[in-house]
């Protein structure tokens, strides 16, 4: 099996973002993707106060970055859960609030790096993509099981490919004859199906529909747009959500998410907000921010990063309490 590599994105940033609300003790920070726990582990460097739980739906990546660390004894725990189970994952270590949740989104390094995930369009590989490879569809049953239909909408929606339908139907005919097993062959397909003109901008031809069926075979989006709700619900006064997305369906999802948490409610003609009508949070980063050019040299993978942030300034019923066990 090959072996994952790990270059965490925004490393010092992330941390500068996340460290004024663990600075105190008893100070808990959910890392809702955990991956190979490189931010993790920034954080229980820099962050001695803090404790971390990383939630992973990999069985894989639970294994690595448990072992990664281990060395930092009961201020990490690993828990195997969907990131959208962030209220039950607390539930079930006794947590009323955290002071921080972080969200790493889209596929791992470690996902990308060992070929027999199938994530990669650059090495023929079973066509899996299942971020928990112990459960559900993989992408070859997308493939193979999907009307034509159902397949362009999945590119188009997902993958944001103009060249949806025209990929579909090819699918559908050549399955009739062989079944879609492994990622050479789909490869293949899309550049007989996707014009000369336009495989020559906008990157590698497969990295849309490799990404929508990743995405559809994991159902991030709908995992994405329970979570970030559920995340910002979990912390405490001062606590602070830190997200980096790698394309813009998550990353407008997260805007969106953001906004509607951080602006009055009260018209817009009056001259001053009334006591209690604050919003409860507050945007920590103006924007998303991007990783700079020197970063992207050394990490290619941080070219398409958006980085964006909030903290809470006042409670709701559901944050009332402290991160402390």
């Amino acid at each position: 099996m090959s072996s994952p590599s790990h270059l965490p994105v925004l490393l010092d940033r992330v941390v500068a973002l996340l460290a004024p609300a663990l600075d105190h003790e008893g100070a808990v920070l959910v890392d809702a993707t955990l991956g190979l726990g490189g931010h993790s582990e920034a954080v229980l460097q820099r962050c001695e106060l803090a404790r971390v739980v990383g939630i992973d739906r990999d069985p894989a990546a639970l294994e690595l970055a448990g072992r990664r660390l281990a060395a930092y004894g009961d201020r990490f725990t690993a828990v195997h859960a969907v990131y959208d189970e962030i209220p039950d994952v607390l539930a079930g270590l006794g947590l009323t609030a955290v002071d921080g949740v972080f969200f790493d989104l889209g596929v791992s390094s470690m996902q990308l790096d060992v070929r027999e995930r199938g994530f990669a369009y650059s090495v023929d590989a079973p066509l899996d993509m299942r971020m928990d490879d112990t459960t559900g569809p993989t992408a070859a049953d997308v493939l193979n099981t999907y009307s034509a239909a159902e397949l362009t909408r999945v590119l188009r929606d997902y993958g944001e490919e103009k060249f949806a339908r025209k990929i579909a139907g090819a699918v559908v005919r050549q399955r009739e004859t062989e079944p879609f097993t492994t990622s050479a062959r789909l490869v293949e397909l899309l550049y007989a199906e996707i014009p000369a003109p336009a495989r020559r901008t906008g990157g590698h031809p497969a990295k849309r529909t490799f990404q929508a069926l990743r995405m559809e075979v994991n159902d991030e989006l709908a995992v994405l747009r329970r979570a970030i709700p559920a995340a910002i619900d979990s912390v405490a006064v001062g606590g602070r959500v830190v997200v980096e997305s790698y394309q813009s369906l998550e990353d407008r999802l997260v805007k969106q998410a953001f906004t509607a948490v951080t602006r009055s409610l009260v018209p817009e003609d009056l001259p001053f907000v009334p006591e209690g009508h604050e919003p409860a949070l507050r945007l920590v980063t103006r924007g998303a921010e991007k990783a700079d050019a020197d970063e992207i040299a050394t990490n290619p993978r941080a070219a398409s990063v958006r980085l964006r942030a909030v903290e809470r300034l006042r409670p709701t019923r559901s944050t009332s309490g402290k991160g402390a066990a």
